[in-house]
């Protein structure tokens, strides 16, 4: 199907062109994802990881008290923290106590310093990593950091305002509906057909990756 079709859908579930614009995502600037300091990437990637399988609000809520315990994640002091310090975090009543969780903080603070050295920045690895091949990017981000396969890596990138889709539910029955997805979500497959389908959207329209995405969503009824 045309996207103009599904932009038609998407309009007519969500009220008019004013309501769905205002529900499409910022997409970040390549310039402004190179100037975003590394300890933004490390803070943003431990929000998504936390996230995962909890209660959003409540990890929003408590999140100054994470920038506070992690003292504002800076990725060289986390990448060699002491297993102590790791040890106090988990009793600590300030942030959610998953032992778990906390220890992928120096695990991807580690992968950002090495991408850091070789690029220059994280950000600046991020801004050159095309659009059409955020499949290349997830399954990296899940080979080289911690607790970054599924849906957090696509949450994180999102949230940095990386231009890219998210194969949330919604996003996974519209793809589905369109007969364009036929793997299980979190798999390579599934991946590669979706990067297939948005960028063949892409392509016709001229729309941001993420853009498509949240309109796509937009055409289920919840």
């Amino acid at each position: 199907m045309a996207f103009s079709k599904i932009y038609e859908r998407a309009l007519t579930l969500k009220g008019g062109e004013a309501a769905l614009q205002a529900l499409l995502p910022r997409v970040t600037k390549t310039g402004d994802l190179e100037a975003l300091g590394d300890d933004r990437y490390l803070s943003e990637m431990t929000r998504c990881i936390f996230k995962a399988g909890f209660v959003w609000r409540v990890i929003e809520r408590k999140w100054p008290d994470f920038e506070a315990a992690f003292d504002g994640f800076v990725p060289l002091y986390w990448q060699q923290v002491p297993p102590e310090v790791l040890e106090d975090l988990a009793r600590d009543e300030r942030i959610v106590r998953n032992m778990q969780k906390i220890r992928t903080v120096p695990e991807n603070a580690r992968m950002i310093v090495d991408v850091a050295r070789e690029h220059g920045s994280f950000g600046a690895f991020l801004a050159h990593w095309p659009s059409d091949d955020e499949a290349g990017l997830l399954l990296w981000l899940k080979r080289h950091g911690a607790r970054l396969g599924g849906a957090s890596a696509q949450y994180f990138l999102r949230r940095v305002g990386w231009d890219g889709f998210i194969l949330s539910q919604d996003v996974v029955a519209a793809l589905r509906r369109e007969e364009l997805l036929d793997a299980s979500p979190g798999s390579k497959k599934a991946l590669l057909q979706a990067q297939e389908a948005f960028n063949n959207w892409h392509r016709e329209t001229g729309i941001p990756y993420s853009h498509l995405s949240r309109i796509l969503s937009c055409t289920i009824e919840n």
